[in-house]
């Protein structure tokens, strides 16, 4: 009888899908084969849940030289597929790197593994041993919630990371599309993305963003940047920047798009009021100083 050995929940895929002493030919029953065979390429095809679509060609490159001088060192892993084809479930890239390698076969573990454990095995491997950004990472996280009916505190147990980890993840998935554009192409940061969750008004929020991408604002001049924007203004008889009337509304607007800066206006019931341009350094008023002297 198979007996499972013990490990703890996320270490890997060992935590998933435990390995027991017993043949992949058993059935559904069947949960890993203990020792590894070799499976020649063209019976293999890729992982249809690999959450990483992107492969950096020049990497495999370096993968594949590797592999033509030692071999494939960590045996790739498999599911069992009718008609004698194979399915990865962990070890895309050496795959590939070893056909650019000319190689016939790889050394590979099988598993025998429903959609659901592919899907959750892949997302956990790529997670835990990829390079993935944070945008790859944040939606398999919400897959593995979604898909595989996990709670979050049953993914951070998956994935080995803390809960607040797990949140911090997933609020990138609230972003504005270009916010995440910008974040999957690292034009900005996790750190800079995290100030901007935020930011909640589309106007602002996209000002700020242009602010860091244009400006290249550290994530300190950033997070101050939101903080002035959430700052409650000082109240009189006046109409804040959101409620001001169509003279005034358009000439915020007109100055923010000239001087790429937050502007705010504030007018009294009289029609008196202040104009204040934001600024995030010394350089950056030095900035505003030439365009407004234009």
């Amino acid at each position: 009888m198979a007996t499972k050995k013990s490990g703890g929940l996320g270490r890997g895929l060992g935590s998933i899908l435990p390995e027991v002493d017993i043949d992949v030919t058993m059935g559904n029953n069947a949960t890993v084969t203990t020792s590894v065979a070799t499976i020649p390429l063209d019976k293999i095809e890729a992982n249809p849940f690999q959450p990483r679509k992107e492969f950096d060609e020049a990497a495999l490159k370096d993968l594949s030289d590797s592999i033509v001088q030692q071999g494939v060192i960590t045996p790739i892993t498999v599911r069992k597929m009718p008609g004698g084809k194979y399915q990865i479930i962990a070890g895309e890239r050496r795959w590939r790197a070893s056909q650019m390698a000319g190689l016939k076969d790889i050394p590979a573990y099988i598993r025998v593994a429903t959609d659901g454990q592919m899907m959750e095995m892949a997302l956990v491997e790529n997670i835990q041993r990829e390079n993935l950004n944070a945008m790859e990472i944040a939606f398999s996280y919400s897959a593995l919630i979604e898909e595989c009916k996990l709670s979050h505190e049953e993914l951070s147990k998956r994935v080995g990371k803390d809960r607040s980890t797990i949140t911090n993840y997933l609020r990138l998935l609230n972003l504005p599309s270009e916010t995440q554009i910008a974040l999957n192409e690292e034009k900005i940061t996790m750190a800079h993305a995290r100030c901007l969750v935020n930011v909640t008004d589309i106007e602002e929020h996209r000002s700020v963003l242009r602010a860091i991408i244009d400006r290249g604002l550290s994530v300190r001049q950033t997070e101050q940047m939101v903080k002035d924007l959430n700052k409650p203004k000082t109240s009189y008889s006046r109409k804040k920047s959101d409620d001001l009337p169509e003279l005034q509304a358009a000439g915020r607007s007109a100055l923010k798009q000239r001087l790429q800066s937050e502007v705010d206006i504030v007018r009294s019931r009289r029609g008196k009021g202040t104009i204040t341009i934001h600024y995030n350094n010394d350089s950056d008023f030095e900035r505003l100083m030439k365009l407004i002297n234009k």
